[in-house]
């Protein structure tokens, strides 16, 4: 090639060569013993040449790279870099990697855990440490040139995502800001935004997957290619499927089929369905093999549920499936061995030890946040050295961690969100597909999609055809965060600061589309006022009358329901335990036993926030031996107790026996009685003198008799419903700017009320609080400054603090949590009138949790197993009593571990002489207390 250049040309390629030789990059691919794609190589040039670089790129496709390069700078420059992830195992994986690349002197790690060698030039540690630094204005920050952060897109997390932004606009402009992301929709306005708060920044988009991806159904016996092949850009759904699809839901089967007089069992349908269409759901061993027949191995099997991740490893080792040769599962025994060496024989049994590694040898396993997280590690370890060939897991292991495998199956389209079945969106099914392929080992990807009843291919080929992924602010101003932007900067600056936020950059530029919405509808509404123009009279005025006596009516049914709702609200507060009922409607209709009358009106605690409910929600025991919790939608008329019952003392809720004995008492003493119908009374509006008066109006107005009245009151509709919307799109404009700062200034309102601020003083209340990090800052903040916990021992403390951290994961309104006795329980009471107290003070100064902003209700369902573990009991008892997998106890346990650091360092601030060093010192003891057995081993190497 050169041989064609001009002795011009080829001196300008070797002076070009020499330059790039030159730089920091040159060396830095020398570290590598392959290539770097271009991508990776504008992103490093942008960096070595003072930018900011976002870099958005696929998973798998090594945007790390670029991060490994900051840290390159940094050490060749003599600065500091802090690589940032958003988890601590995250966080451990990648200490480890850059440990071996730069040595463990150069390196350290700081998450709520681990502090190790934390003045080294290169620390790895979770964003939130990094957010607790700078609010702290830490000695640690001194000579920070870089700051990677990893993941970036979890900014979107609505219960962190806030964190990322926090560090982004606090980071000291001298510092260089490296931000990797997956591949989102809008990285260009994400780039914008970076550019506005941290200076001049490079956006680089890579759409390109190094190792192609192939999407796969597996239908029966047979996998099908999703996308037939051909030449173009838009591919073309497999016409197999298609048919296929077509095929099975035009096969009816009617359930009241009769064979020898006796109905058709399902199973015997579903047996007739495979012999008849030969398209069934293949079960799990059944994939594995199939998977291992096609050279597809290892491949990782999504699966929305724990449960089902453990089932699924037991029905393989059940089918006798058997992924490893002798060689390969002597070597699982000996990593598996050395890794968990350090716990009890007592605990391995507890843990289910030997059922886990019975599958590790077999080559397969699962992976959830339930597992214990040294278990965890140890199934990613064996996984990514080839001895782990089939992982069942949650989507939790998409995020971030680095398992790659050649395939991905996913059994559903569909998961549960904390809320509903609701399908996967594309963002998450690029995010989980991500993992399929692995860089210089495959030469392809498989992502393998199980059929299911109901399967639809366009659907399918919808989610894996978008790249619909966007970045959506999730950020909300704190207390925590108010009084430390207060104390750095003042209330004026700390509003500007927040005005800088991508949350409000976002509101600002959907302002602009919404303004020309507005524009666009006062153009039609001018068309419409022209439509409904009448030669008799006045139409404007005549349509005005029509919608009042509309209104009129609609208000009188709603009062009338309303009045109806009230009376069997009334109805129900009167309830007792043992009263016997007949529930009106709803889908446990009938006979039913109250065992609890339930809760007052108004708002309580339900999972991530609040529920509001008119009425009590009673406790029921229904005919057919269901515990259900009614709602007043059950009760649309009153009710009342038709008989009355005994309920045992030894009844237990949980028990099909004590259900079954007690259902059977209730259908014996009350079966036989019917309930009295309920009549509704005379509609309101039959006698109200102003739908009278309208309707009179109505009928002497002059356009009453225009021929083409109802012609004109259709444009009139038309004019009222485009003016209401006109009307809520400008309340939308006036709703979001601005709306970051004035969240802000109520909670400063609040927090001024409460003696935490002072204008732009923060006061010791207020000191106490900036220490305080958390979703429940303020209610922890007023514990202290009340001395909810003083004279508390540090097993009963631990019980307390566990109140502000746990959540459960789905709301139990059967039984109420076990609690600790004595002055632990107490506490805790008094710890849930405090959170009433400012509940009520939010209330006042609109502050709402809907809106993510507020305290939640604390929880007391992981008290008891705090204390107890705190007190020494062993880790068989506490689990079996908690009824929790470990991985969740360890997970809880290291986050009350984490709030009591933050109260020993808190608590002295609190007036008054030594109540808060002894609150303190317990809550040190505390930490020592919970961190032991299974909640200490450490996971750094």
């Amino acid at each position: 090639m050169t041989e064609d250049l001009s002795p011009a040309e080829r001196y300008a390629a070797a002076r070009k060569r020499a330059a790039e030789q030159a730089t920091a990059l040159a060396d830095f691919r020398e570290m590598y013993d392959f290539g770097l794609d271009p991508f990776q190589i504008e992103a490093c040039q942008a960096l070595e040449t003072g930018k900011g670089v976002l870099v958005a790129a696929p998973t798998g496709s090594g945007k790390t790279i670029v991060g490994e390069f900051a840290v390159h700078l940094a050490l060749q420059q003599g600065k500091k870099c802090f690589y940032t992830t958003p988890i601590k195992a995250l966080s451990n994986q990648k200490y480890a990697d850059l440990a071996r690349r730069y040595g463990a002197d150069k390196v350290g790690l700081l998450t709520g855990d681990n502090s190790v060698n934390a003045d080294a030039p290169v620390v790895v540690m979770t964003t939130e440490v990094l957010r607790n630094m700078l609010y702290a204005g830490s000695q640690t920050l001194l000579g920070l040139g870089y700051v990677v952060m990893d993941e970036v897109h979890y900014l979107s997390d609505r219960f962190r995502g806030a964190v990322w932004e926090e560090v982004i606009i606090h980071l000291p402009e001298s510092v260089t800001l490296v931000s990797l992301s997956a591949t989102v929709s809008n990285a260009e306005e994400f780039g914008d935004w970076l550019d506005t708060v941290r200076g001049d920044t490079e956006v680089i988009v890579s759409e390109h997957r190094p190792v192609p991806l192939f999407q796969h159904v597996l239908a029966g016996r047979r996998m099908y290619d999703l996308f037939e092949e051909g030449e173009g850009r838009k591919k073309a759904v497999n016409p197999d499927l298609t048919r296929m699809a077509r095929m099975e839901a035009s096969r009816s089967y009617n359930p009241r089929d009769r064979r020898k007089g006796k109905m058709v069992r399902e199973a015997d349908r579903e047996r007739e369905r495979r012999q008849r269409s030969r398209i069934w759901t293949p079960g799990r061993p059944e994939v594995i093999e199939r998977l291992d027949s096609e050279g597809l191995l290892p491949a990782i099997t999504f699966i929305f549920s724990r449960a089902a991740c453990e089932a699924a490893v037991q029905q393989c080792l059940y089918a006798g499936l058997r992924l490893n040769d002798d060689e390969a599962r002597a070597r699982v025994r000996e990593i598996v061995e050395e890794r968990t060496a350090a716990i009890p024989d007592e605990d391995l049994h507890v843990l289910g030890y030997f059922e886990w590694l019975e599958g590790l040898e077999r080559g397969i396993a699962a992976h959830h946040a339930g597992m214990l997280p040294t278990f965890k590690e140890v199934v990613e370890e064996l996984f990514v050295r080839g001895l782990v060939k089939a992982v069942f897991a949650t989507e939790t292991l998409a995020l971030g961690i680095n398992m790659p495998a050649r395939s991905v199956v996913l059994e559903k389209l569909v998961k549960w969100n904390g809320e509903q079945h609701a399908d996967i969106t594309p963002g998450e099914y690029t995010q989980l597909t991500g993992r399929a392929g692995r860089r210089g080992i495959d030469v392809e990807g498989h992502a393998v999609v199980l059929w299911q009843r109901g399967f639809s291919p366009e659907h399918l080929a919808g989610l894996a055809g978008t790249r619909t992924y966007p970045l959506r602010s999730s950020f909300k101003p704190s207390y925590n965060m108010a009084v430390n932007l207060v104390e750095q900067f003042g209330r004026h600056r700390s509003r500007e600061l927040l005005e800088t936020s991508f949350a409000q950059f976002q509101a600002d530029k959907s302002v602009v589309g919404i303004s020309r919405q507005v524009q666009r509808n006062e153009e039609g509404l001018d068309g419409y006022k022209a439509s409904m123009t009448c030669h008799l009279g006045d139409f404007e005025e005549y349509a005005r009358l029509r919608r009042e006596l509309k209104d009129r009516e609609t208000d009188l049914a709603k009062q009338g329901a309303a009045q109806r709702r009230a009376a069997a609200a009334a109805a129900l507060e009167k309830l007792k335990p043992g009263d016997v009922i007949h529930v009106p409607s709803g889908k446990f209709a009938g006979l039913a036993l109250v065992l609890d009358p339930g809760l007052p009106a108004g708002r309580s605690n339900g999972h991530r926030g609040f529920e509001q409910h008119d009425g009590p929600r009673p406790l029921v025991l229904t005919a057919e031996r269901q515990v259900k919790r009614l709602a007043s939608i059950d009760f649309p008329v009153p009710v009342e107790a038709l008989e009355r019952m005994r309920i045992p003392k030894s009844f237990n809720a949980r028990s099909p026996q004590s259900r079954r004995d007690l259902a059977s008492a209730l259908r014996t003493k009350a079966g036989h009685i019917v309930p009295d119908r309920h009549r509704r009374g005379r509609a309101a509006a039959a006698d109200d003198r102003e739908i009278t008066r309208l309707r009179a109006e109505l009928r002497a107005h002059p356009c009453h008799g225009c021929d083409e009245r109802e012609d004109h009151a259709r444009w009139a509709e038309r004019y009222y419903r485009l003016r209401r919307d006109t009307q809520q799109l400008e309340r939308r404009i006036e709703g979001r700017t601005n709306t970051i700062a004035r969240t802000f200034d109520r909670i400063v309102a609040l927090l001024t009320e409460m003696d935490y601020l002072r204008g732009d003083e923060v006061t010791r209340n207020g000191k106490r609080l900036a220490r305080l990090y958390g979703e429940l800052d303020l209610l922890a903040s007023e514990c202290l400054r009340d001395g909810v916990w003083e004279g508390l021992s540090p097993a009963e403390l631990a019980a307390c603090v566990s109140a502000l951290v746990f959540e459960a994961r789905a709301a139990d309104d059967a039984l109420a949590p076990k609690l600790p006795s004595g002055k632990a329980k107490a506490a805790l009471g008094e710890m849930v009138r405090i959170w009433g107290r400012l509940d009520a003070l939010e209330e006042e100064f609109k502050i709402s949790q809907t809106e993510g902003v507020g305290q939640r209700e604390p929880d007391l369902g992981f008290a008891w197993a705090a204390h107890q573990w705190a007190s020494g009991k062993g880790l068989d008892e506490v689990l079996r009593e908690a009824d929790m997998p470990a991985g969740d106890f360890v997970r809880w346990c290291k986050q009350v571990i984490d709030v009591l650091g933050q109260i020993a360092a808190a608590a002295p601030s609190v007036s008054g002489a030594g109540d808060g060093d002894t609150v303190a010192k317990n809550a040190r003891k505390a930490v020592d207390a919970l961190r032991r057995g299974v909640v200490a081993y450490s996971s750094v190497g």
